[in-house]
């Protein structure tokens, strides 16, 4: 594989199902390959399927759709070091580029005009001690992080993390309930009584076309 590639899991058109973003329509670039393992994984087919495939050919296929929003994910999409010409690229395209992160690779190459979904590891996940904490410092204001709740624990030890690097002062903060474990309503009533500066986040990709469907 040379410099200027990556290997693709795959690359899709949908509705952005989280984040501040949720609703919008979205070009999805999936990249092969994490480093983690949690609990509740969703995209295991992502960890080994792929190909080898440009830089250049990506984007072309990316602007086959009609839409300025482009996600990078994962697996962990920062785990390439390729990923950041291919940044660059959509970037001089004038398209909006959210990159979602697990949060335990180095975020400090990331091009600064990018959108992080920087997703923190609760306990429930299993991978919480794969946390790469030096990495709050250097999120930027439009980053995003993001917690996924599947339990009480879980959400006490989140409202613990966001009071300690005081989180909602400079990021948009999303709580996000573990499909299928955590009722949404559940968290929202957490969320209600103790008024945290954060929104809830339903994965709405899923309501729309199903838990196992791939490619939405």
């Amino acid at each position: 594989m040379d410099s200027e590639s990556l290997i693709v899991n795959e690359i899709f058109f949908s509705i952005q199902g989280e984040s501040s973003y949720a609703g919008l329509p979205c070009a999805f670039v999936r990249l092969t390959a994490c480093n983690l393992r949690c609990s509740y994984c969703d995209t295991e087919y992502a960890f080994h399927e792929g190909e080898s495939r440009s830089a250049a050919d990506i984007v072309l296929e990316v602007n086959k759709f009609r839409c300025s929003l482009v996600e990078i994910t994962g697996g962990e999409p920062l785990l390439q070091p390729s990923v950041h010409g291919l940044v660059r690229r959509f970037l001089a395209l004038g398209r909006t580029v959210l990159i979602e992160t697990g949060g335990s690779v180095d975020i400090s190459p990331v091009d600064p005009r990018v959108i992080l979904i920087y997703d923190i590891k609760c306990p429930d996940s299993g991978m919480a001690d794969r946390n790469r904490w030096d990495n709050i410092s250097l999120l930027k204001s439009i980053d995003e992080v993001k917690f996924v709740v599947g339990s009480r624990g879980d959400y006490e030890w989140s409202r613990g993390i966001l009071e300690q690097y005081k989180l909602s002062d400079r990021h948009q903060v999303l709580f996000s309930p573990v499909f299928g474990k955590l009722e949404p309503r559940q968290l929202a009533t957490w969320l209600l009584e103790d008024g945290l500066d954060a929104r809830l986040q339903i994965q709405i990709h899923k309501l729309l076309w199903g838990a196992e469907s791939r490619g939405v």
